[in-house]
């Protein structure tokens, strides 16, 4: 059901009918529409139906006629709406993770086949045990890594204070 266009509650200029309408103008009306609905002046299936028609509209005509018998403006004010941050990706940690696996996966597909070949070179054998000392080195080093950025993630990145003198903390004079 789309309401035909009325004179007070268009939320565009009147000569603007004929411009086209914005991302940001659909926004409003769809901020309107939620506020009418919430406020019990839109049943399910109109706001429905309004906001489908909201999302396919081209033009503030088109826009001003949904909302022409809804009053302008909120009476409820809303508060800004407050950004949400994201929590930043513990690089470290993943990058680590992944090396690791990538590394264990080698070395195990490396013994496989230095087990599966049947071959008594002292060759292989060299190249298995160099290459295990190899990733074994991997795993420490980026665990280290791993859990020196745990440790600075869960303190806030923040250093631990500084011992006084024979390890106890300073304390300052008055």
């Amino acid at each position: 059901m789309r309401p035909e266009p009325g004179e007070g509650g268009a939320a565009f200029p009147v000569g603007g009918g004929r411009l086209r309408a914005s991302h940001t103008d659909r926004e409003q009306v769809l901020d309107t529409l939620k506020d009418a609905f919430v406020q019990g002046r839109l049943t399910k299936d109109e706001f429905d139906s309004r906001v489908a028609h909201t999302l396919a509209s081209r033009t503030h005509g088109d826009l001003a006629a949904l909302t022409a018998d809804l009053p302008p403006g909120s009476p409820t004010v809303q508060p800004a709406r407050k950004p949400v941050r994201a929590e930043p990706e513990n690089t470290p940690i993943k990058r680590g993770a992944r090396l690791i696996a990538a590394t264990t996966v080698l070395a195990g597909g490396l013994w496989a086949g230095a087990l599966l070949s049947q071959t008594d070179s002292l060759a292989v054998a060299a190249l298995v045990w160099t290459f295990t000392v190899v990733w074994l080195g991997i795993v420490l080093l980026a665990g280290s890594v791993m859990l020196e950025s745990r440790h600075l993630s869960r303190s806030g990145r923040q250093l631990p204070p500084a011992p006084g003198d024979g390890g106890r903390p300073r304390l300052s004079p008055s």
